[in-house]
């Protein structure tokens, strides 16, 4: 049974998720608006990943000395101020203020995928994937709210569309930093503080840690890439808001609804083979993408997209907790949000460049060669991880 703290931090997640879909829903499109060209329409998506990534191993250092109370405050803290920039430079058409406020608030969601592992943290080690998944499963809620928000939202300032997403998240911000406020969490153990690190070198030849890091980098790019040009693919077919915005509901229910099972099919499975199957899927969209451009085909496409990033994104978690002492608890956390979401802000950045030069059937098929390739570092890790094991059982 888990407890309240992670149940705490799932409704937190909740809050913090409905933010991100709401941001994901608009954001291209307001960039598009307001960028002095086409190819500069995902720049804010793209400094939003920035901002994540920059952010993330310092976030996780500074937690592991500070606590994660202190850590998850600054971060909402960050997300409220960074709302109100957007909300200002939507509103006076100011696309530079509008790209520093997505940088802001890709910090604040990058402090916030320290929930995961806050989680875990709070649980017996053999729960830990049914904890990640409690979390992730909170995303069921944001892909209800987020979108329809979005669309609720649209035309809350007349004169300035997409003006009411950033009064919605200013509010979602500080109801977050309430909960947070009120959360019972664990402060930083002693071992924590005052052990030795293993060098990032020795920490980097496990390769259950390899694994775990390039699987969980290519499948949240991947994901990144063909999400962010959804929008604008959709536009360029001649769909209206409100299609695109059920395409990206239904895809982030992909993401986020198999989570309530997912921690247990890695129980009983093993993680390399949900990891693998995460990657099918992925390539199962860029495939449908290939045969028509209709609603349906963009919706079954996001759907199973949304899907592969839950199994490659939670298993690769799963994998990751496994490979570290208390005492290199922040730094290996750090270091794979690092490269997990310098490959996402990478992805954000060229999606509506590749969109644009190549199109979108070209554009997931260059998503191939990176899922292969995830596909078998897996299986190098997990013959090396086994090989490794037998010889210490010697």
């Amino acid at each position: 049974m888990l407890n309240i703290t992670v149940w705490g931090l799932s409704l937190g997640q909740a809050l913090l998720i409905t933010g991100n879909i709401l941001l994901v829903s608009v954001t291209a499109l307001i960039g598009q608006s307001l960028a002095p060209s086409f190819s500069l329409a995902t720049l804010p998506v793209a400094l939003q990943f920035i901002g994540l990534m920059g952010v993330t191993l310092p976030a996780a250092l500074l937690m592991g000395w500070f606590g994660r109370k202190k850590g998850f405050l600054i971060g909402n803290l960050i997300g409220v101020f960074g709302a109100f920039l957007a909300y200002y430079g939507v509103k006076h058409g100011m696309f530079p203020l509008f790209c520093c406020a997505t940088f802001l608030l890709g910090m604040a969601i990058g402090i916030g995928q320290q929930y995961r592992f806050a989680a875990t943290e709070n649980v017996a080690k053999e729960k830990a994937p049914q904890a990640i998944s409690m979390i992730m499963g909170a995303g069921v809620i944001a892909a209800v709210l987020g979108p329809n928000m979005a669309i609720w939202f649209e035309h809350w300032a007349p004169d300035t569309q997409y003006l009411g997403a950033f009064v919605a998240l200013i509010a979602l911000y500080v109801a977050n930093t309430v909960l947070i406020a009120l959360l019972p969490l664990k402060p930083p153990s002693e071992e924590e503080r005052q052990g030795t690190p293993r060098p990032y070198r020795a920490l980097l030849q496990q390769p259950d840690l390899m694994g775990a890091v390039i699987a969980g980098s290519i499948g949240y790019a991947v994901m990144v890439l063909i999400m962010t040009a959804t929008p604008l693919a959709m536009q360029a077919c001649g769909f209206n808001f409100g299609s695109t915005a059920s395409v990206i509901q239904w895809h982030v229910l992909g993401m986020f609804l198999p989570s309530f099972f997912t921690g247990r099919l890695i129980m009983k499975f093993g993680t390399y083979r949900i990891i693998q199957l995460g990657c099918l899927m992925l390539l199962g969209c860029i495939f449908l993408n290939q045969f028509g451009v209709s609603y349906w085909h963009f919706f079954s496409a996001l759907v199973l997209l949304g899907i592969g990033w839950n199994f490659t994104f939670i298993g690769a978690t799963a994998l990751l907790t496994k490979t570290y002492e208390p005492v290199d608890k922040a730094r290996v956390q750090g270091l794979n949000d690092l490269v997990v979401f310098t490959s996402a802000a990478a992805a954000s950045l060229l999606s509506g460049y590749w969109h644009s030069i190549f199109g979108w059937e070209i554009l997931n098929l260059l998503m191939i060669p990176a899922v292969m390739l995830a596909m078998f570092t897996l299986m190098s890790s997990q013959k090396r991880a086994v090989i490794i094991a037998n010889r210490a059982a010697l």
